[in-house]
């Protein structure tokens, strides 16, 4: 680190000018589009803007150093009560981007409405959404962590709605008071047709990875869920959306000033307004419409890379196999190769059938192997989950492991099978590897089956200077072929 980046990083915050903030980002290469953002979050005791409560979690049982470039941005926006559109690879500390200034917003309401008895009643503050179950426990776990000592004057509680667990213990949860619900769309959505839940007064949501909930065609359900919401969509007028901005954030300041003065006399008048962030790896129409429908000039983040999954740390090998029968042979000299012998390693099929069987081609080379795919129990899928995290053992699975989950140190994912609809998948499961700083290694089985895919993997393999094979680049599926879904 040279001078310059060393005195902005500990120069105080009132002579940062303009051009100093404009460096920062471009130092930890945060890129901002859209909307009025604030400046970034250099340290997370910067300014006294979080809570003490969530500084000692993130201190002493998160053990964070400082924030990750998402952080620094999001945190800062979601203060503000501004709507996000987040863009940043799996494992950059998302959950605490948007989970921060959710619950410092919680921390900054008045106590009476905190109370266990009135969330029981009147529903969530604020509520997560997320395209599968691992997902959602992973964030409800990261939310467990950060709420640590939110305790008084009430205790801050989360709790994680999913299918594949017992409904009547969930509704009971429920039933108790939560505030907040960490979730899959169709569990939430059930909850709502049952009465088990109500949302009048939550006003704050983060649709996390927003383009795969669209993609498993989850939009019905989540447009119902909004719906259900409390809080009014701010204005389509850009400067009054701003001007309600701050009329909430003025609300919330005098709300924990009466509460700081035990004023006897406090009226009880919510912010009026809500707030939305979205965390989408990809923008499809779907996405963009849902965005336009729901979120009001939202800042827009991405962090890396134009795409950041586009990662090169990640080397990738596409073997075109003269047919589907050669297969078995392939994945058994990938299998054996000496160098992941003690790594992990990561399979990814197509259908939850074909877990089964590529698992027992592995088992009969000599290694040991789990599945992870939608027809196992929740109990099973967390069960090869940890075991997969631990170690010595190769992990097939469908596309459920392909986003979100946060596995680190997988050295090698192995298309078996190649996403037949869009690139988008591919780029996902590849993305699995490569992370943190660390270099990985992603080789696919292609077949002349494979032709609805290759134009745009030829395509995406020549944007990200990868090698493509001379039976690809020829393959009449290629030739003036549509690179619809290619990723830019």
């Amino acid at each position: 680190m040279n001078s310059f980046e060393n005195s902005i990083d500990t120069k105080p915050l009132q002579e940062m000018t303009s051009r100093d903030w404009r460096i920062y980002r471009e130092n930890h290469n945060i890129v901002c589009k859209g909307g009025k953002a604030p400046p970034p979050l250099r340290y997370f005791n910067d300014g006294s803007l979080l809570h003490p409560s969530l500084l000692k979690a993130l201190k002493e049982i998160m053990y964070y150093d400082k924030p990750t470039p998402i952080q620094r941005q999001a945190i800062p926006i979601g203060m503000q009560r501004r709507d996000l559109i987040g863009i940043a690879e799996t494992g950059s500390g998302k959950t605490c981007a948007f989970g921060i200034p959710l619950i410092q917003y919680i921390l900054q309401l008045p106590s009476s409405v905190t109370t266990r008895d009135k969330v029981a009643e009147q529903g969530p503050l604020a509520i997560v959404l997320a395209p599968t179950r691992e997902l959602a426990l992973q964030i409800d776990g990261e939310f467990q962590k950060l709420l640590t000592f939110c305790v008084r004057p009430n205790q801050i509680l989360s709790a994680c709605i999913v299918g594949g667990q017992n409904m009547t213990v969930q509704a009971q949860k429920l039933r108790d008071g939560i505030h907040i619900v960490v979730g899959t769309p169709g569990r939430i959505n059930e909850c709502l047709e049952l009465t088990y839940m109500v949302l009048n007064q939550c006003s704050y949501c983060v649709l996390d990875e927003g383009d795969r909930m669209i993609d498993m065609g989850f939009a019905p359900q989540l447009e119902s869920i909004l719906d259900h919401m409390g809080g009014s969509l701010k204005s389509e007028n850009e400067s009054e959306a701003y001007e309600q901005e701050k009329q909430d954030l003025q609300t919330l300041q005098t709300l924990q000033q009466q509460q700081e003065e035990n004023s006897s006399t406090a009226t009880i008048e919510l912010p009026k307004h809500r707030v939305t962030a979205m965390f989408s790896a990809t923008m499809p129409l779907e996405v963009e419409q849902m965005a336009k429908k729901y979120l009001r000039f939202p800042a827009v983040i991405s962090v890396g890379d134009r795409d950041s999954r586009k990662n090169a740390r990640i080397e990738q090998k596409v073997l075109f196999l003269s047919s589907p029968s050669a297969k078995e042979g392939a994945l058994r000299k990938l299998i054996l190769d000496p160098r992941f012998m003690r790594e992990k390693v990561l399979v990814f099929v197509n259908e939850k059938k074909h877990c089964e069987g590529v698992s027992r081609q592995i088992e009969r080379i000599g290694r040991r192997c789990v599945v992870l795919h939608g027809g196992k129990s929740q109990e099973e899928r967390e069960k090869n989950l940890q075991l997969f995290k631990q170690g010595g053992v190769i992990l097939v699975a469908t596309d459920v492991a392909g986003r979100g989950l946060d596995i680190s140190n997988i050295a090698h994912v192995i298309n078996y099978d190649l996403p037949g609809r869009s690139i988008d998948s591919y780029s996902h499961r590849i993305g699995r590897t490569g992370r943190a700083g660390k270099a990985g290694l992603a080789t696919s089985l292609l077949t002349d089956d494979d032709e609805g895919i290759m134009a745009p993997l030829k395509a995406y393999l020549e944007s990200t200077g990868s090698v493509v094979p001379d039976k690809l680049a020829r393959h009449p599926a290629c030739n003036g072929g549509s690179d619809n879904n290619v990723i830019y």
